[in-house]
């Protein structure tokens, strides 16, 4: 069972640091590079560069109050969530579908739905 992960390309799980501004601040980001290639495949959705979703993705949360302290994390649960999304057909898997155009409320309540009865 574990050669499937163990024999995987070993540059998925280096890491690589990006510097990029926020906020006029100027910060580093450090994530294995399996989730720098979902978070570029993300924001390619919407036209955005890397650096973009990551300030979109911060300036959102901050506006909708969460602390984002460990915001390293966050990135890797948004992550990690787009591709469960994507598993269970909630973004569609053609690329050029955005996820701006996608309603989220209704993603987010059928979710809420599953929780509710134990689906995960």
């Amino acid at each position: 069972m574990c050669k499937l992960f163990i024999n995987a390309d070993a540059d998925l799980w280096s890491s690589t640091t990006h510097s990029l501004r926020i906020d006029g601040m100027v910060t580093s980001v450090r994530l294995e590079n399996a989730y720098w290639g979902l978070l570029t495949e993300i924001g390619a959705r919407d036209g955005l560069t890397v650096t973009q979703l990551i300030t979109r993705l911060y300036q959102e949360s901050i506006n909708v109050g969460h602390d984002v302290a460990n915001f390293t994390s966050f990135l890797r649960v948004c992550a990690l969530r787009y591709q469960a999304l994507l598993l269970n057909g909630d973004i569609p898997a053609q690329a050029e579908v955005s996820i701006a155009s996608l309603d989220s409320d209704r993603i987010l309540q059928n979710e809420s739905k599953l929780a509710n009865r134990g689906v995960h």
